[in-house]
């Protein structure tokens, strides 16, 4: 299966942005031309499996880029996606960060159905969540 690892690796030759010891990011041509990948160097398949060091790198990395995308290209806008296995859209592991320059009319689309629960509902998930953080 493809993977992003040789990237990672220098195994493939590839345009690099930004890379320190724990996180790299380069330029990705799959995406369009301005569109920058930031990725760990540790081989984790998803976020939740990231310690919090190695997270914390790939969000400063993340945000590093962001910074540069808006100072170099100036976009109307920046999307910044992270996807887990094939129903939350990951295409190819190891655990990596999208940081997408928007354009106005750009063509780029992300859309889910709005639910509108309630905030009582709200609350009884957010319970059910802080048991585990």
């Amino acid at each position: 299966s493809a993977t992003i690892t040789p990237i990672i690796r220098r195994g493939v030759p590839t345009a690099i942005v930004y890379e320190d010891d724990l996180a790299t990011s380069f330029m990705d041509q799959a995406g369009n031309a301005d569109h920058v990948i930031a990725a760990t160097k540790a081989q984790v398949e998803n976020i939740p499996d990231l310690d919090d060091e190695t997270a914390g790198a790939l969000l400063r990395t993340a945000a590093r880029i962001a910074r540069t995308i808006e100072a170099a290209f100036h976009p109307d806008g920046i999307t910044m996606m992270q996807t887990k296995r094939p129903a939350g859209w990951q295409t190819v592991p190891p655990v990596h960060l999208h940081v997408l320059p928007r354009h106005d009319g750009d063509g780029v689309t992300l859309r889910w159905p709005r639910k509108e629960p309630s905030l009582t509902e709200l609350q009884s998930r957010a319970s059910r969540l802080t048991g585990f953080v």
